[in-house]
């Protein structure tokens, strides 16, 4: 089966720093993919180079087997590729409705106002946020902004949804919550690549991991092998005995 997403020695360099080196691997349908890495191993410019914010200086990017490499984020989102972003950006003088009704309207399905603003209602009920919808965007709290960013992404109706750090800055409780958040976007169908450092959470969403450090990726594998690789250990987790926890919790 053709993967969703398959990326292939894509390589970025900004003057004498690389990046990000020769780095390749694929997302399938239904599938949550983790990216993890140590600060600065990366993982944004992957991000960026994958949804088209920067281009590559070498590789390719192709979505549902189309070449995107080229392709600027506008076009990207209108093919199914959708993102959320570290610091979290709502639009700022609109109402919490109205952030999303963007994502809809300028999503994969071009939508015009009406049936927009029934997509984001019902996008805002999925992440507990319609009793908010007519509130200043700007009014909520990090949990609730960081909600926001997935619906407006979500309105985008994307066949893959890339989530960056979503889970940053939140409290157990509110941790817990979007995990069931992002469990349920890909139970509804979506894929998921995720960069997140909350590795209880990351460990147990994901299917399969990808561990990036100095821009080069160093393992990829399921949870359970990334956690045992010696190198993931020494240059990432710092915990040779993280294997074993996770296989007791989960």
């Amino acid at each position: 089966m053709m993967p969703l997403l398959e990326v292939s020695g894509i390589t970025k360099r900004f003057g004498g720093l690389l990046a990000v080196s020769d780095v390749g691997f694929t997302v399938g349908e239904r599938e949550i993919l983790g990216l993890i890495g140590p600060n600065g191993a990366g993982k944004t410019t992957l991000f960026n180079l994958v949804n088209g914010v920067i281009k590559p200086d070498k590789g390719t990017v192709k979505f549902c087997g189309q070449d995107i490499t080229s392709h600027p984020p506008n076009e990207v989102v209108h093919l199914g590729l959708a993102r959320t972003h570290q610091i979290v950006k709502p639009l700022h003088g609109m109402s919490v409705l109205e952030n999303v009704i963007v994502g809809a309207c300028f999503g994969r399905d071009y939508l015009h106002l009406r049936p927009a603003r029934k997509v984001a209602m019902e996008v805002l009920e999925r992440v507990n946020l319609a009793d908010h919808s007519d509130k200043a965007a700007s009014s909520l709290t990090i949990a609730g902004k960081k909600r926001l960013e997935v619906a407006r992404a979500l309105a985008a109706n994307p066949k893959l949804l890339l989530l960056d750090e979503v889970l940053a800055g939140l409290n157990p409780t509110e941790i817990e919550y979007m995990i069931g958040i992002v469990r349920g976007i890909r139970d509804s169908g979506i894929s998921v690549f995720m960069i997140e450092h909350v590795m209880q959470a990351i460990m147990s969403l994901s299917d399969r991991l990808v561990v990036l450090s100095f821009g080069q990726k160093l393992a990829e594998g399921t949870p359970l092998e990334v956690a045992r690789d010696p190198q993931v250990i020494e240059a990432y987790l710092g915990d040779p005995d993280i294997a074993t926890k996770l296989k007791e919790k989960n």
